[in-house]
């Protein structure tokens, strides 16, 4: 299959799992799509409606512990970012997610159930080239001690990642790579979602973690991992939070040519990048993979959001 051009599934595919805030059951289903259609979420909703929404970083309704996708007619679907991060981890362009719930299920935590669904569905190549996001000029968003910059690069995507937690359990934990479909594999598709035991009340009494367990969750006492199976990584955590990263900017609608760094951020910070480099039309270009050249006009930003922090462009 010619990386240089647009792919996407060869058979359609179902997961099945639960919701990890909602607590509630879900099948996902990835089917083939056309040739520009990108990553559409399609839900059937209580009332027997059909919403189509296209992953999109104006689509975002909510950052708060997962990516929430929804238009004006409210919340489509919330924890998105782990199916996306397989879909663009593993260089799929055009498919169409169906599911009949109000959240993506989180599976066991981590990108590899969706990784291998893809697998089982198997790649193909679509006529199209594939058109890239290039980073021209840094952008760069903080807020306090966090933030979260993209800087151009020659060609692929990279992204070095650092998170720091007052806990001897995870500390200060850094990891730099370039994000290819082999390394999203090995280094990052793995690694699950985590949180606190002493946490767990005040997430339930939110109406969050309803579906939280064992078996979908790295779990964390004061000192010590409570899974019985421990860490799948010795570094789990950042792997993690590189993943959720690599989910939320296949938001910005196509691959990015790029550098991306992060330091204490998270959903809302990576979001909050992706805007403000698409609110500057002069710090990005659209280019096609055949000649990686720029391609007629730059990408649509009429209706965007605010940035959830005020950008710092360096």
């Amino acid at each position: 299959m010619k990386a240089a051009r647009q792919t996407t599934l060869r058979e359609q595919v179902t997961v099945s799992g639960v919701g990890v805030h909602s607590g509630l059951p879900v099948n996902l289903t990835l089917n083939p799509a056309d040739a520009g259609t990108g990553i559409v979420f399609s839900r059937i909703d209580a009332a027997g409606r059909e919403r189509e929404i296209r992953a999109d970083y104006r689509a975002v309704t909510a950052t708060e512990l997962a990516t929430v996708l929804g238009d004006e007619s409210g919340v489509l679907c919330s924890t998105a970012e782990h199916i996306l991060a397989a879909l663009r981890g593993l260089g799929v362009d055009n498919v169409l997610v169906e599911i009949d719930g109000p959240e993506v299920p989180i599976m066991d935590g981590s990108a590899a159930p969706f990784v291998a669904a893809i697998d089982q569905a198997g790649l193909v190549s679509l006529s199209k080239a594939r058109r890239y996001i290039k980073v021209l000029k840094p952008v760069r968003v903080a807020k306090g001690e966090a933030f979260g910059e993209l800087r151009p690069q020659d060609s692929g995507f990279s992204i070095d990642v650092e998170i720091n937690f007052d806990t001897l359990l995870i500390g200060r934990q850094t990891l730099a790579m370039d994000v290819t479909p082999d390394s999203f594999r090995r280094e990052l598709s793995r690694a699950r979602t985590f949180g606190f035991m002493k946490d767990v009340s005040a997430l339930w009494s939110a109406g969050k973690a309803l579906g939280a367990s064992f078996d979908n969750t790295l779990v964390l006492s004061d000192n010590r991992i409570l899974n019985t199976e421990g860490a799948r990584y010795p570094d789990e955590f950042v792997r993690h939070k590189a993943l959720d990263a690599v989910g939320d900017l296949a938001l910005a609608g196509a691959p990015i040519i790029g550098a991306y760094r992060s330091v204490r951020g998270g959903h809302r910070l990576n979001h909050a990048v992706l805007v403000a480099l698409m609110s500057d039309p002069t710090a990005y270009t659209v280019v096609e993979a055949d000649e990686r050249r720029p391609a007629r006009g730059h990408a649509e930003v009429a209706g965007m959001v605010a940035p959830a922090y005020g950008p710092d462009v360096s």
